[in-house]
């Protein structure tokens, strides 16, 4: 196998996920490329993963919007900022069939999970309604959450939620108009009821904003039975300066 390995390598060259650079590691980031991507390290607020200024002081901390807005889930943790090649691979992986772009994120989503992981969780992805599924072929969430399952060895139900309808797109909405968007717009699917009651979801998503579908995917979890609820995103966006 390893042998067979080496000679693939030869003849294809490991190639950098985000610029097609050669590299020593399949599915790895170029110098260059790894510079350009924002990894979210040190200080985080623990509800959603932003980062925050300052050091450690030992005990969670928050940030302000995170103590303005009532969150439905208890944890939270963010592997990159939603910015240069980040923002790039997000949009490869969603709207450019760029899936193999879901391995090596899953190793990003797994480094940054590790203070929230707890035994017996249960990973489930933010769903797709099924016309958005149909257009793209695959939820690009599902495959994270696939990676991330297979890395942590916790069970994971790709189709535990489900869009109830199709709503229409966050993009230009303000952080009332997204939450009003997606209000009550998910739910557990009624075959998977039985896996959330008493567990701890853990959902994951490639971006969170506002945090409006996460909330509404959280809730439907909670109104089901769900013990406690963690999210993890890819990418989170956050606020310049």
């Amino acid at each position: 196998m390893r042998m067979q390995a080496a000679l693939l390598h030869m003849v294809y060259p490991p190639q950098c996920v985000a610029c097609d650079a050669m590299v020593s590691t399949d599915f790895g980031l170029c110098g260059a490329c790894w510079r350009e991507t924002p990894f979210v390290t040190g200080l985080v607020c623990d509800t959603c993963g932003v980062p925050l200024p300052g050091q450690d002081p030992g005990h969670p901390v928050h940030c302000d919007e995170c103590l303005t807005i009532a969150r439905p889930w208890s944890r939270g943790r963010a592997a990159m900022l939603y910015r240069d090649r980040a923002r790039s691979m997000v949009l490869q992986l969603k709207h450019a069939d760029r899936i193999d772009l879901a391995r090596p994120a899953g190793g990003w989503l797994m480094r940054a999970a590790q203070p929230i992981l707890q035994p017996d969780m249960l990973i489930a992805p933010v769903p797709l309604h099924w016309l958005r599924l149909l257009r793209r072929r695959y939820n690009q969430s599902a495959l994270l959450s696939a990676q991330l399952a297979r890395l942590s060895g916790l069970a994971h139900c790709p189709d535990l939620l489900q869009r109830q309808r199709n709503t229409q797109s966050q993009e230009g909405r303000n952080r009332d108009g997204r939450f009003a968007n997606l209000a009550e717009s998910i739910r557990v699917h009624p075959r998977r009821r039985a896996l959330v009651d008493g567990r701890h979801v853990l959902l994951v998503d490639d971006v969170m904003t506002s945090g409006a579908t996460l909330a509404a995917a959280a809730e439907a979890c909670l109104a089901t039975g769900a013990a406690e609820i963690s999210v993890l995103v890819l990418c989170r966006v956050a606020k310049e300066g």
